[in-house]
């Protein structure tokens, strides 16, 4: 049996990562399993939860996609960022009414655009190009004052979808942002079955904090 994400990719075709997630959305398309049903309430859980214990008051998400996973979110001040303006379009659109959500395309970013916490859920094993990744990486971590809270795989791994390159994203972080290190590692309620690969994951909450 076909997986739903590798009809996906065999009709679109696969160039790029950032084409690949534009053409996607204008198409119809959402952010994928992962921000619907159970794993998304997972997600929304642990995240709403270290919002609220450690007082964090702004949030920047760098791939907010279609907003569905942000929808489920209590934050008091969020920036959803994303590669596809067509989900960018399509999130001010149905989050016209909620001031305290903004949207942005990541050519639109600037210093000003930052959070306590900035987020990356499900996104890392989805950036198949070396200087994507990397650029994606700094970013990422410049846009934190205070947390980065990284959702994915962690390991290098082969795998069929070409839309997808499994990475040990932390040797990144060792090597290039010593000035944040983990401080937890949540692992996934619903750890990956390839019998039921839209309802679990291989991808865990990893918790990065800004040393003093």
């Amino acid at each position: 049996m076909v997986r739903r994400a590798e009809t996906v990719v065999a009709r679109l075709g696969f160039t790029t990562s950032a084409d690949y997630w534009e053409k996607r959305y204008r198409r119809g398309g959402t952010s994928g399993a992962g921000s619907y049903n159970r794993l998304a309430e997972f997600k929304a859980e642990v995240l709403n939860d270290f919002v609220r214990v450690n007082r964090v008051r702004t949030v920047i998400e760098f791939g907010s996609g279609d907003g569905a996973q942000v929808q489920l979110a209590e934050f008091p001040d969020y920036v959803g960022v994303d590669v596809s303006q067509t989900a960018i379009s399509a999130c001010r659109r149905r989050f016209a009414g909620d001031s305290s959500k903004r949207f942005v395309h990541t050519g639109d970013i600037s210093t000003q655009d930052r959070g306590e916490l900035a987020l990356s859920l499900d996104v890392i094993y989805h950036l198949v190009e070396d200087e994507v990744f990397d650029s994606y990486m700094c970013q990422l971590f410049d846009a934190a004052d205070r947390y980065v809270i990284v959702y994915s795989s962690n390991d290098t791994r082969d795998w069929p979808d070409p839309h997808v390159k499994h990475r040990r994203f932390t040797d990144w972080v060792d090597q290039n942002r010593p000035d944040f290190t983990v401080t937890e590692r949540i692992p996934n309620r619903y750890p990956y079955s390839s019998d039921d690969p839209d309802n679990t994951s291989f991808a865990d909450f990893y918790v990065f904090t800004r040393r003093n």
